[in-house]
């Protein structure tokens, strides 16, 4: 039975409120008006809600029991922020387009739990929304959680973790028509639609959202580009790209999740000079981890230098080839994630998806995805936080109590929906009527 933290009327409201304020304050005063939109966004609906609360659910789970978290599987490389619209695609470092998680703002290491729980939930939510009985949600949360296990059992049984993946083809329905949507795309194509070319090279086009630099300002980013170039490792170099910048504007706020976080678009040199390969690169500020705020182990928060060194660190853990060109660095004393905007990224489209049949085809092979993840971010990757191999750990931790498991999965998916259906009327009640402090609604 799920327990929460003050779950009744106001005391549920304040809880809320609390960690609204205390995850968010300081981007909320740096930022109000990008916070205004943001809470207006997740007013929407209960799952656009739960997109942007982590916070919150990290507050509830961290209150509760765990019976599958021991020593091992409570120090997992965890997505930390897995909901069904968290999954994409990318050109991976080897050039293979894959079928994957993505968006790794809140990687950090915790329960492995709590991302099955988080995506259990998520599903709930949005098939709610579709007006899919319980009963249909409970057998897709199922399908979900049974095909990560025996993904997990499958790692345990190969030698090369990264031998396996989503792509064009593995993958099946929904997942290979956003594969296939991807590979249709072209660099010049999203080059002409954010660029012009004018006296003779690309800069990039003056559009909403996107704000130009003083002389000042760009040779601040310059400075901070030329640190990250040292935070590529060696391997992941490319030789054929000089690396020189050619613009740069700045953006802030992203999405539910990335609201106030301050960013620059850098436009730099491709493989050579001809404009039709010039590469895009974002240049983010990192956010603190939704799950680092419940984790109490002083190794792991001692091992990133800042926000943006820990969103790189996990993703080269979480991915088996990551995005090459992926690094970190600080400006004025924050840090921030580099990672290329690539023209191959293609989210999966859902609201096509409405039949039961559909979507369980497409949430058995994200089981597969997420155990990929998990089980490629161990002793086998560049880091050295989690010296076993998560697999054998998870493995353990379940023995033959699979039924069990799953059903301890669907259960809290269901459940927590629930919640954060009451949780989303509470947060609209305290929105519209001031009660968050820092910002207000009109």
């Amino acid at each position: 039975m799920l327990t929460l933290t003050d779950s009744t009327g106001d005391d549920r409201e304040s809880f809320i409120v609390a960690n609204l304020v205390d995850a968010f304050s300081d981007l909320m005063a740096a930022d109000p008006d990008s916070f205004r939109t943001k809470f207006r966004k997740m007013a929407a609906d209960p799952f656009a809600f739960y997109r942007g609360s982590a916070c919150i659910f990290y507050a509830d789970v961290a209150a509760g029991e765990d019976r599958w978290a021991d020593e091992r599987t409570s120090r997992v490389w965890i997505q930390g922020d897995l909901h069904a619209e968290n999954f994409g695609t990318y050109m991976d470092g080897e050039g293979v387009l894959i079928f994957d998680v993505n968006d790794f703002d809140e990687a950090f290491v915790g329960h492995f739990t709590w991302d099955l729980k988080r995506f259990a939930a998520s599903i709930a939510l949005m098939c709610w929304q579709k007006a899919l009985s319980d009963g249909a949600i409970t057998t897709l949360i199922d399908a979900f959680v049974r095909t990560y296990v025996e993904q997990v059992r499958w790692f345990v049984d190969v030698e090369d973790d990264s031998s396996f993946s989503l792509n064009l083809l593995t993958a099946r329905g929904a997942v290979l028509s956003a594969l296939e949507s991807a590979r249709l795309s072209t660099r010049a194509g999203m080059l002409d639609r954010i660029t012009v070319v004018g006296q003779n090279d690309r800069r990039f086009r003056e559009l909403s959202g996107v704000r130009r630099v003083d002389d000042a300002e760009r040779l601040t980013v310059e400075a901070a580009f030329g640190r990250y170039l040292e935070t590529i490792p060696d391997t992941q170099r490319f030789r054929g790209i000089a690396y020189d910048v050619k613009d740069v504007v700045a953006k802030t706020g992203f999405g539910i999740g990335s609201a106030g976080l301050p960013a620059y678009t850098v436009l730099i040199e491709g493989f050579n000079q001809a404009l039709d390969n010039d590469v895009v690169l974002s240049m983010k500020q990192g956010n603190v981890a939704a799950p680092s705020r419940v984790v109490d182990d002083a190794e792991v928060h001692r091992y990133f230098q800042h926000h943006g060194h820990r969103t790189a660190v996990s993703q080269r853990a979480l991915q088996a080839h990551a995005d090459p060109l992926l690094g970190h660095t600080v400006i004025n004393g924050v840090g921030f994630v580099v990672s290329e905007i690539s023209p191959y990224e293609a989210d999966l489209d859902w609201s096509e998806l409405t039949e039961p049949d559909e979507l369980v085809e497409v949430i058995e092979q994200l089981g597969r995805a997420v155990a990929k993840v998990h089980c490629v971010s161990d002793t086998d990757s560049d880091q050295s936080l989690v010296p076993f191999q998560t697999e054998e750990a998870i493995v353990r931790v379940i023995g033959d109590r699979d039924a069990e498991f799953v059903a301890d999965m669907v259960e809290f998916g269901l459940e927590y929906a629930s919640v954060v259906r009451d949780d989303h009327r509470h947060f609209v009640e305290a929105f519209r009527e001031g009660r968050i402090p820092g910002v207000s609604a009109t």
